[in-house]
């Protein structure tokens, strides 16, 4: 009975309402070169330009940080190191970059991501002359926290490169998503794909999704009792309204959505195209 108690106790306590503490259209992240700052990160030779798009102060589960950037051509990137308490995931959005994982590097095209779980070394790097649009995603397994050990290995004449690589990899491709209807009671049909799911990652990280809404259709009202999501819009312009609040979101823009809120998506012109990074309250428990 004591357990029993306490179980109930701590799903209860999970599923507590989390109160914004700013209105939404002050806690949406906006993609702005203006405000991107160059610098150098991890021993890479060359620059990025980065803004926070989403600080970890607006969330309620462990996430560090999204950052949004450029990488700079002749050299522009990330070096090559480890973390032992987080997890991170470079996503690029157009062109191509060289990845490493855990020493190995390969070519890819975005738009492309490459998780990587804790204490797997990583790096990325730009070999081309144009810049690379390109976000890094931080989740740790305790809230706060951020370890970083720097290989100072820039990595940017690596001889050997995989054809396939040899590491997993997440691919918006749309090819791949699916019709399904009256999504979350929403209205028409959205095209949509799990892209990484919680076996991919150690953390509370939980899943990374891939959502395309129609003109005229939407995403419809649905909360979450243990998961808190930031829904980035990779093109187009919709709607998207948090509890009783509705703003207008467009390409670049990051929306974090917490604990309990109420949301839906529509689309108000063309495709509305989403990535969705979903982060729990307790590894493994889903809504």
């Amino acid at each position: 009975m004591i357990y029993a108690v306490k179980k109930t106790a701590t799903l209860l306590l999970l599923a507590l309402p989390v109160l914004a503490k700013d209105p939404l259209a002050a806690r949406i992240g906006h993609t702005d070169p203006a405000k991107q700052t160059s610098s150098r990160s991890h021993g890479s030779v060359g620059d990025m330009a980065c803004q926070t798009l989403v600080p970890a102060t607006v969330m309620n589960v462990p996430l560090n940080f999204v950052h949004r950037c450029r990488v700079m051509p002749g050299g522009g990137g990330v070096g090559h190191h480890f973390h032992n308490t987080t997890e991170e995931m470079f996503v690029i959005f157009d062109g191509e970059a060289e990845f490493t994982i855990d020493g190995r590097t390969a070519a890819l095209k975005g738009t492309v991501g490459a998780p990587t779980r804790l204490g797997h070394s990583h790096a990325i790097y730009n070999p081309s002359d144009k810049p690379v649009e390109f976000m890094n995603i931080n989740v740790a397994s305790i809230k706060g926290h951020y370890d970083a050990f720097n290989l100072e290995d820039p990595r940017n004449n690596v001889a050997q490169k995989d054809p396939i690589p040899v590491f997993m990899t997440m691919n918006l491709d749309r090819k791949l998503l699916r019709p399904l209807p009256a999504y979350h009671g929403g209205q028409g049909t959205v095209q949509y794909r799990r892209a990484l799911d919680q076996d991919v990652f150690l953390t509370n990280w939980s899943y990374m999704d891939h959502l395309l809404i129609p003109a005229g259709a939407s995403e419809g009202a649905h909360r979450h009792q243990y998961v808190e999501e930031i829904y980035y819009v990779l093109n187009g312009e919709g709607e998207a309204t948090v509890g009783s609040e509705t703003v207008p979101v467009h390409k670049g823009d990051a929306i974090p959505v917490l604990l309990i809120e109420q949301h839906s998506f529509k689309s108000t012109g063309g495709n509305l195209e989403l990535m969705i990074i979903g982060i729990t309250t307790k590894k493994g428990v889903l809504d």
